[in-house]
């Protein structure tokens, strides 16, 4: 592929010999100078796509960076990513003389001022983070040849259009731009034109596609039942690496403790952790020593740990396109995964906009879909444990929940028992939902 013989044979070091799609479509036209946008699903060898070219081009310059500069930037949305892209470019440049270096948040940034006065070859940088080393000019990027983009549409997705802007203003005109992402949003057309010059289109895989070993399903369930199902589930494969994304800090804290009470080795990884935190978590989550990882999705980019074989959708994302990057954490590599999603009534547009984007339907596991109990989508509660019924939960009647009627509720205007417009029920639920 015209790579240099030292670095073929440091693959080879590494185990790696052949190329993955998206780094046989996209090294040979990144060598030539041109601009790359690359789309391709998560862990199917991204980094080494753009980090080989980068590598092999610095390695035929030759010479040193000068001091505060910086050869080649890359720009990833969170910290977790850049480190991960530093780790596996580290790994790549093996003992030659290019320095590569990492500078996020959540770490001293007089540490990270004092790594920058010599010149660094590769940065890898999150967008706040090298503005305020900007801001205090500890550095300067007018001798950046080459720009990377990681995962360009979550950098969308948080907001970091404007220190996107700022940045590159502060870059030379004339250098090679590359963008890669695993789903591709309307914006990214007008982030492309913006960055990019005459580029290349490499895409090994509809956008939004899963990995091929995925295997996915859903569960309709009570939001008030997630957990004992979610134990349930994981109970029955104790001994393999299991990820679970929530949609909140608060309420992945709570999920963890809840299953350590439950007996599995569990940690937590979101935002109200400091970055040392986060870093023993997915370490100690990496080495086997916790099974089960409860993450928002700032896991969801830059965690690639082959062995994870479980993630769980405890809460359906927001954004579709995050769901893509959250199951794209298992089937890495080749190797097989699950994606398991479970969803309550109020989260049926959700699902909806993931299935959209994904252009097919998630088999179902259990429950029933929400529409076929003729319980709005957005209705509020969603049933509980009410003794009498309670609002939908797995699919069954009972003491737990799921039926699909209950006890009259003071101020209903049905009997219990018969369907409802609305969910809930259940004299006596602490979830019950909105009255007939």
């Amino acid at each position: 592929m015209g790579l240099p013989v030292k670095l073929v044979q440091r693959l080879t070091e590494l185990g790696i010999t052949e190329p993955t799609p998206i780094q046989t479509r996209a090294i040979p036209h990144a060598l030539d100078g041109r601009d790359v946008m690359g789309l391709a699903q998560t862990g199917t060898g991204k980094t080494a796509a753009f980090g080989l070219p980068l590598i092999t081009m610095l390695l035929r310059e030759g010479g040193r960076p000068e001091p505060k500069s910086v050869r080649g930037l890359i720009l990833a949305p969170t910290r977790e990513l850049a480190n991960q892209i530093r780790d596996n470019l580290a790994g790549l440049v093996g003992k030659s003389h290019i320095r590569v270096a990492v500078v996020v948040g959540g770490q001293s940034i007089n540490t990270q001022i004092k790594r920058l006065e010599r010149g660094v070859d590769l940065l890898i940088a999150t967008p706040g983070r090298l503005i305020d080393l900007l801001d205090r000019r500890a550095l300067r990027l007018d001798k950046a040849r080459f720009l990377v983009l990681d995962e360009a549409d979550q950098m969308l997705d948080l907001g970091f259009i404007h220190s996107l802007r700022k940045i590159a203003a502060l870059l030379p005109s004339e250098r090679q731009t590359m963008l890669f992402s695993a789903t591709m949003p309307k914006q990214m057309n007008e982030l492309a034109s913006s960055y990019l010059k005459d580029p290349v289109r490499v895409q090994v895989s509809p956008p939004g596609k899963a990995a091929d070993k995925v295997t996915q399903e859903v569960h309709f369930i009570a939001k008030s039942e997630k957990t004992n199902l979610l134990i349930e589930l994981i109970d029955k494969h104790r001994g393999e690496l299991a990820l679970v994304f929530g949609r909140t800090k608060h309420g992945c804290e709570k999920l963890m403790k809840t299953l350590e009470k439950a007996g599995f080795a569990a940690g937590a990884i979101h935002g109200n952790k400091s970055q040392g935190q986060r870093e023993r978590a997915l370490q100690a989550f990496r080495e086997g020593k916790i099974k089960v990882l409860v993450a928002t999705d700032v896991a969801a980019r830059g965690l690639d740990i082959p062995d994870v074989r479980h993630v769980y959708n405890y809460d359906l994302p927001n954004v579709p396109d995050n769901y893509v990057h959250r199951i794209g954490r298992t089937a890495r590599a080749g190797a097989d995964g699950a994606a398991i999603a479970f969803c309550a009534p109020d989260e049926m547009d959700e699902l909806k906009a993931i299935q959209k984007v994904m252009k097919t339907s998630i088999p179902v596991a259990s429950g029933r879909p929400w529409e076929a109990m003729d319980i709005p989508p957005k209705a509020k509660g969603g049933g509980g444990r009410g003794r009498n019924g309670g609002g939908g939960g797995r699919g069954r009647g009972g003491p737990r929940g799921g039926g699909a009627g209950g006890a009259k509720p003071q101020g209903a205007g049905k009997p219990g028992g018969q369907r409802r417009r609305r969910s809930g029920g259940g004299n006596r639920g602490n979830g019950g939902g909105a009255a007939a």
